[in-house]
């Protein structure tokens, strides 16, 4: 494995234990906040996909950053912070306990919220 390989690894790996401790924290203090449940999934991810697209954006049409910015923030830190596996599961325990209107607001809000943040994040990336 070449250099820049190897310093691409690490940064990934940097970023994605950065953005899975952010993760933690927050879904710890929402769900202290505003007791157990998806909302804290659904804010992470929502805001989550409102980072990613305002980052690429910027980093796209803005300001030049090099690959390794991007894998430490895009690929390493969101992609640890983010989190569509733990949103599945959730969903699939609403629908398992029969809480299917929850279920489907969990899903479907998180998708549709999902694709609204990343295009405002696209449009703020472009604004600023």
């Amino acid at each position: 494995m070449e250099l820049d390989e190897r310093m691409g690894l690490i940064l990934v790996g940097v970023g994605g234990g950065a953005g899975a401790i952010s993760r933690y924290l927050l879904s710890g203090w929402i769900n202290t906040v505003a007791g157990p449940g998806p909302f804290a999934i659904f804010v992470i991810n929502v805001t989550g996909a409102f980072l990613l697209g305002f980052f690429m954006t910027l980093t796209q049409d803005r300001f030049i950053v090099s690959p390794d910015t991007r894998r430490l923030v895009a690929t390493g830190y969101l992609g640890g912070y983010t989190t569509f596996s733990t949103w599945s599961w959730e969903t699939m325990q609403l629908i398992q306990t029969g809480e299917y209107a929850r279920a489907f607001l969990n899903g479907a809000g998180s998708l549709v919220a999902g694709l609204v943040a990343v295009y405002l994040g696209i449009i703020v990336g472009r604004v600023l």
